[in-house]
């Protein structure tokens, strides 16, 4: 359904580093870089899905109240390790890793970048029972 992601920041040097440290816990990797734009791919991608850019019109970088851009994790300890990227990267923690209720195994975590962007990764798989 969607083709691609953006975001702004008013600091592309300083997002590229903090999305860097971020995004491959998740598989996503940077592909494509000038000095107005970043590019994100999920491992064995063509395309960037998710890009951090300067805002064309030239005026300064503002967060959206109600928006977020929600990352696919594939396991419950990828959302965990994106988390603790994040905040070691300067995040601000907006929810811990844990269980939501939209349903039985919404596991998710929840950040916003160094811009002020909402982001949040999230497992929908159920846990694995442990080896006994």
């Amino acid at each position: 359904m969607l083709l691609y992601v953006t975001l702004g920041t008013n600091d592309l040097y300083r997002a590229r580093h903090f999305y860097d440290a971020v995004l491959p816990v998740l598989g996503y990797r940077r592909q494509r870089h000038s000095e107005e734009e970043i590019g994100y791919a999920a491992d064995g991608d063509t395309r960037c899905r998710f890009w951090v850019v300067t805002p064309f019109n030239r005026r300064r970088a503002t967060n959206g109240n109600g928006s977020m851009v929600a990352f696919e994790a594939e396991t419950r300890s990828a959302v965990d390790a994106f988390h603790a990227a994040a905040l070691a990267a300067g995040a601000v923690d907006e929810g811990e890793p844990g269980l939501r209720s939209y349903h039985a195994h919404f596991y998710a975590a929840y950040v916003r970048d160094l811009d002020g962007n909402k982001l949040c990764a999230v497992c929908e798989k159920a846990e694995e029972p442990p080896f006994i």
